[in-house]
């Protein structure tokens, strides 16, 4: 057999005719950039988030360059952040000409410790952007009150968190901006690149409106200095249709995670979820001895597997000029060795996910 990491064309097939309908309307308006689409999608994930202001943007990367543009990031600053994540997190801070000051996860959560923080502030610290990992918030009371008591911006890359909940809470308005991706593969996904960026502060929601524009505050007015950085009609079309049955896909993805959990706990680390939140399980991600050899068991036997992180990012030759060395954060190191990301969809049929648990237990 072969099956898919994630299961993108079921999905497709039972949304199929309001997918379908809703691009048809795009494509018949020619209202391809902005329009109505885009209005009707950013109020309903802001009815979803609770978040006052929602702002759709051209990918999850953009939304926290976006984020960071808001609050002035430049040349010098220095923001907080985790080496265990995708690139894209510490990349826009880069990107600015700001510094990436790394802080080790817990290895629990694989979320920045919140413990580690503080000794990282210094005068040039502007702000702090944890990562809510595989599906799970980030310890986001604690960051928030770190970063009050410094005067720093919290921004939560939620980008494969949104939906997951945090003390009765959605991920994404947990802080001062949240971000999330599109990106096909995430909870929530589009048919190509998307983002939002979301806020309860008006004036960094109106700044943040002119920066994905051109900087423009009205047609041909160029107050600041923006980016392109907009999400298509034809994406946001998509997403209404997704965005529906979402709760319902939530509800699927934390019975199949807790599902693998149940069957795999005894012979793997399996995710550890904290009592006061839940994950979406944008990745079902285990940790295990011996990954080559077992990777290679799985893919075998048709089973697909993937490696979210296989190299933390103070180790990127990117970073290189930052100084850090192998030994600088031990547990991101440790669960790069280790961490290994199984099948995981809301679609996920429970005698393919059967047949995942027992082949692994087998190659153990």
């Amino acid at each position: 057999m072969k099956m898919d990491f994630i299961d993108l064309k079921t999905q497709y097939q039972d949304y199929k005719n309001e997918i379908d309908k809703e691009i048809s309307e795009v494509l018949n308006s020619a209202a391809f950039i902005g329009g109505p689409k885009i209005s009707e999608l950013e109020k309903n994930l802001s009815e979803f988030t609770k978040a006052k202001y929602t702002l759709t943007c051209s990918s999850g990367t953009d939304a926290l360059l976006l984020a960071l543009m808001a609050i002035d990031i430049k040349e010098g600053d220095e923001v907080i952040t985790t080496p265990f994540t995708f690139i894209a997190t510490a990349e826009v801070i880069a990107f600015l000409k700001a510094k990436p000051v790394f802080v080790d996860i817990d290895e629990k959560t694989y979320n920045i410790d919140p413990s580690k923080i503080e000794e990282k502030i210094t005068d040039k610290t502007k702000a702090i952007i944890p990562v809510s990992l595989y599906g799970q918030p980030a310890d986001m009371d604690e960051i928030n009150n770190i970063a009050k008591k410094y005067n720093l911006t919290v921004i939560e890359d939620g980008a494969q968190s949104f939906g997951a909940e945090y003390k009765g809470k959605k991920s994404c308005n947990l802080s001062h901006i949240g971000c999330t991706s599109f990106f096909p593969s995430k909870p929530l996904g589009c048919y190509g690149d998307g983002g939002a960026v979301f806020t309860n502060d008006e004036k960094i929601a109106k700044k943040i409106a002119m920066l994905k524009n051109h900087g423009q505050s009205k047609r041909y007015e160029h107050d600041i200095i923006g980016l392109n950085a907009r999400l298509d009609a034809i994406q946001a079309a998509i997403l209404l249709v997704k965005l529906k049955y979402f709760p319902y896909e939530i509800e699927k993805r934390i019975e199949i995670g807790q599902r693998y959990t149940k069957f795999l706990s005894d012979y793997v680390t399996t995710p550890y979820v904290k009592e006061d939140r839940t994950s979406v399980y944008a990745q079902y991600s285990i940790r295990v001895d011996r990954r080559k050899e077992i990777i290679n068991k799985l893919n075998t036997a048709g089973i697909p597997t993937a490696i979210h992180y296989p190299k933390p990012l103070h180790l990127q030759k990117a970073f290189e000029y930052l100084g850090y060395k192998k030994g600088d954060f031990p547990v991101s190191e440790k669960i790069s060795q280790e961490i290994l990301s199984l099948p995981m969809s809301p679609f996920l049929k429970i005698d393919d996910q059967d047949y995942v648990i027992n082949t692994l237990i087998k190659a153990l």
